[in-house]
């Protein structure tokens, strides 16, 4: 603030993400990999936790290559309080201290319909992996590291928090509460020498549209867009890490990100409304949804 962090010499500021004792949910693919990985190529140890086991083991087997004992594979479903008291309880007897850093990722892709249409069974769904899975991860972990009061929390929302796109509500809503318990979470820890992080990015090339609860149209309208535009988990990570290493709130990765901010910001009136033109414009989905569940991490707008 006031530009006096210049002011500190860069070796004295904490680089939370080095050598670090995590836990990353979500790790089995996408994003929660790039985390797993980079934490563990900072010198960090890592448990993977995804509700597929096969996929966190693949995880690890990536990090055993150049870093071996440096990973374990966990199965969790984070929409389970009771299996994230168990992750918990295995990070600290793994670890044999407390954990340092705790990436709350898993997450998955719902979109297509409007409200009114969308089904209470999709809400539940959607609201209890995107917005219940963080929420678990920050009443569970957050006593632990407020007690040593160092480490900390990234949680990973989406630009989708703030972007407020029609068709997306369960997606916007789950990710809008993310953005604003990060924020509170951030004005609880401060000055506990525990940061609080928010990944809010556009689009990133992930599985989210193909295992999600995503209309066909909008699917491909999707994955169309992350082929194009779509930025890599890999730097995502690496960029989330080194801002919560600075303990920086807000990680907006891309341009568009930025872009959307303020439009939204600066004109809400205008955004709204050139946004439901746009919507109207375009091809109109119909009824027709899929049945694919999402297992892992999949994090895009």
């Amino acid at each position: 603030m006031f530009g006096l962090e210049r002011l500190i010499p860069i070796g004295i500021r904490p680089r939370r993400s080095h050598g670090a004792r995590a836990v990353v949910t979500g790790a089995g693919s996408g994003i929660g990999r790039a985390f797993a990985l980079e934490i563990a190529e900072r010198g960090g140890q890592v448990i993977c936790a995804d509700i597929d086991e096969s996929r966190a083991d693949e995880t690890v087997a990536l990090i055993e290559r150049n870093h071996p004992g440096a990973a374990h594979a966990f199965r969790c479903d984070v929409s389970r309080r009771e299996e994230v008291e168990v992750l918990a309880r295995f990070a600290e007897s793994l670890f044999e201290r407390p954990v340092t850093l705790v990436v709350n990722n898993a997450g998955v892709g719902i979109g297509g319909k409007p409200v009114g249409e969308i089904g209470f069974d999709d809400w539940e769904w959607a609201l209890g992996i995107n917005l219940w899975g963080v929420v678990h991860g920050c009443e569970i972990f957050a006593p632990q590291l407020r007690a040593a009061r160092r480490g900390g929390i990234i949680n990973v929302a989406s630009a989708a928090a703030f972007a407020a796109a029609p068709s997306m509500a369960v997606y916007n809503a789950s990710k809008a509460a993310v953005l604003s318990l990060s924020e509170t979470m951030a004005a609880e820890m401060s000055g506990t020498g525990v940061a609080i992080t928010v990944l809010c990015p556009t689009f990133v090339k992930t599985n989210v549209a193909r295992d999600g609860r995503i209309t066909p149209q909008s699917a491909r309208l999707a994955e169309t867009i992350m082929r194009l535009t779509g930025s890599s988990p890999d730097s995502v990570a690496r960029t989330t890490l080194d801002a919560h290493d600075r303990g920086q709130l807000y990680v907006l990765p891309q341009l568009d990100a930025h872009l959307i901010w303020l439009l939204k910001r600066y004109f809400p009136a205008q955004y709204t409304y050139a946004l439901g033109l746009l919507d109207r414009l375009l091809p109109q989905e119909d009824s027709t949804t899929t049945d694919r569940t999402s297992v892992s991490d999949k994090t895009g707008v």
